[in-house]
């Protein structure tokens, strides 16, 4: 079995029930939105809504899809950043727990962590301190971190740091790794859609992306053209449309799947399980299409908890559901 890599933002995730939106308030936090907060605001926060913490788990779109795969039995390693702090010590710990190889640097800069608080109707308003996460560069890097790795997993918001994202492009290839990238967010794509262009045409074998980043990297509105054009410069596209499932492009198959009945109460980390449950398809051999459905299962199975961790049960139950698959 191929051995996956990935590299993103080391964040620890800090899932709060707040009773009413006062608290949103009383910080200037709109309800719904990701708001980026300094480290005086983060721990303010923090304090205000201790008693109302329900669970932290090492958190980032990367390191997510990294830890889903390693509950599904890959091996895999994780490269990022953190403070040397309790967050940070907090974050390593947790992704070794999970069967993670930590490759992570230190930094002066405290953990990076987001405050997610979740208001009775579910929603969740996020504020996020980046911290040492965003201050991962290509001087930390070296080809040697990703010998005996057959894929890189790349999360897309790290394409705001271009030298970051070309170096490890190139120590990847230099190590004939396949390289995959999540598109991370529409904006990020819109703000970077040139030289994110160029990297996949360079670069990229498998890309994930969700409605609105497929329509911003290619121009095209309909998920299905999109697909087939971002198909012309990788292997294999995916695209990600919500409720409706998921469409994959390869060079010879196009392929339309569903998503599995689910009692959604938390969407947060759904497209980073549907990657993780792919990725795991495609290095057992699965077809795209049995890998898209084992993605729809882990997607599916995320949105019924809150955060992107789920209990050794619930992965029980998904191991039940893909042998099925097979």
């Amino acid at each position: 079995m191929k051995k996956i890599i990935g590299v993103g933002n080391s964040l620890v995730d800090i899932l709060i029930k707040i009773p009413d939106i006062s608290f949103l308030n009383e910080f200037n936090l709109a309800k719904g939105s990701m708001s980026l907060v300094d480290y005086a605001t983060v721990n303010k926060i923090l304090n205000r809504v201790e008693k109302y913490i329900t669970q932290k788990s090492a958190g980032g779109s990367a390191a997510n899809t990294i830890n889903g795969l390693a509950k599904l039995g890959v091996s895999t390693a994780f490269i990022g950043k953190t403070g040397k702090d309790k967050y940070g010590v907090f974050f390593r710990d947790d992704l070794k727990k999970n069967g993670v190889v930590e490759k992570m640097f230190d930094s002066p800069t405290e953990t990076g962590r987001v405050a997610a608080l979740i208001t009775p109707d579910s929603e969740r308003t996020f504020a996020t301190y980046l911290g040492a996460s965003i201050e991962l560069t290509e001087k930390d890097l070296t080809p040697d971190l990703f010998k005996n790795y057959e894929i890189c997993y790349i999360e897309g918001y790290l394409v705001q740091n271009h030298k970051l994202v070309e170096a490890i492009c190139e120590y990847a290839a230099d190590n004939n790794c396949e390289i995959c990238i999540d598109l991370a967010s529409y904006n990020v794509v819109a703000e970077n859609k040139s030289f994110l262009t160029g990297i996949i045409e360079k670069y990229v074998d498998i890309v994930f992306a969700n409605e609105d980043e497929a329509r911003e990297i290619t121009g095209y509105s309909s998920p299905e053209k999109a697909v087939k054009h971002l198909a012309k410069s990788v292997n294999i596209a995916v695209v990600k449309i919500g409720a409706k499932g998921s469409m994959i492009q390869s060079k010879e198959t196009f392929e339309k799947i569903g998503t599995i009945a689910a009692k959604a109460i938390d969407t947060t980390g759904a497209g980073d399980l549907y990657a993780a449950g792919f990725l795991y398809g495609y290095v057992n051999n699965y077809s795209l299409c049995k890998s898209a459905e084992i993605g729809a299962i882990t997607g599916g199975k995320v949105v019924e908890v809150i955060g992107a961790k789920m209990s050794d049960d619930t992965w029980a139950d998904i191991k039940s559901q893909i042998k099925k698959i097979k």
